[in-house]
């Protein structure tokens, strides 16, 4: 009668083993494949953070060879580079009541076109021409000008246009109008208005079809006037049209 319990204990506890130990090659299993997970997104992780170092790296490169090539009119003033973003003094382009450009500024435009090219071309981007104005109304002297926006307009044209004569592709770059918009000195004396006269050149993401056509519909259903805006309070950037004409100002 023992002898038949013994075996018949041992014969109930055997499953609980076989349980046991197939709990234990699942719970190996989900170790391995979590460990599997993990060590792939670690290699995910290490890929994506390699590439934008490499990206970076590339873009540093880039931003120095741009300084080295505009290392002349930096050093003598008469341009800022900021993270590949460059600035113009007014006055280095332009004679006062004048959208003609000095042989000076047709100069610059020339030693800028090359390597601004070659910066727009490997980061593959476009460059936005911005024309700034003080925050004084245009005289009524001269009046080729409604108002501050139309001033920029013309001034950032004559920049545009100089550089695709100087060789930069004509889809690659477009000019724009703030008017008195975002100053970068205080209107309050001549040397802050001398400042915010001004023209700068900004790399900025090319659109992808669907900004274009998504713009396009825009401009099509609401088509204004520069010079409806106040030139004053204003500080979006009005996009001019390549073939608007030239005129003159300070």
């Amino acid at each position: 009668m023992d002898e038949i319990e013994l075996e018949g204990g041992v014969e109930a506890s055997t499953p609980v083993w076989a349980v046991f130990g197939d709990l234990m090659s699942g719970l190996v299993g989900a170790f391995v494949l979590i460990l599997v997970c993990a060590l792939g997104a670690q290699l995910e992780l290490a890929t994506r953070l390699e590439t934008e170092v490499r990206q970076r790296e590339a873009e540093a490169r880039q931003r120095e060879a741009l300084q080295r090539a505009l290392a002349v009119p930096l050093a003598a003033g008469r341009l800022t580079l900021d993270h590949g973003r460059i600035g113009i003094n007014g006055s280095v382009l332009f004679a006062f009541n004048s959208a003609e450009l000095q042989p000076e500024g047709r100069q610059l435009m020339q030693t800028l076109a090359g390597p601004v090219s070659q910066y727009l071309k490997a980061r593959n981007e476009i460059l936005m021409v911005s024309g700034f104005t003080d925050d004084r109304q245009v005289q009524k002297a001269n009046r080729q000008f409604e108002d501050n926006w139309e001033l920029s307009a013309q001034r950032a044209l004559t920049v545009t246009r100089a550089l695709v004569e100087a060789g930069v592709p004509a889809d690659e770059v477009f000019a724009a109008a703030f008017g008195a918009g975002q100053p970068v000195a205080s209107n309050d004396d001549a040397e802050g208005r001398a400042k915010n006269r001004r023209v700068e050149m900004a790399p900025t993401p090319r659109p992808t079809r669907g900004d274009v056509s998504a713009a396009g519909r825009g401009a099509g259903a609401t088509s204004a006037p520069a010079s409806a805006a106040s030139s004053s309070s204003a500080s979006a950037p009005v996009p001019v049209p390549a073939s608007a004409a030239l005129g003159a100002h300070d």
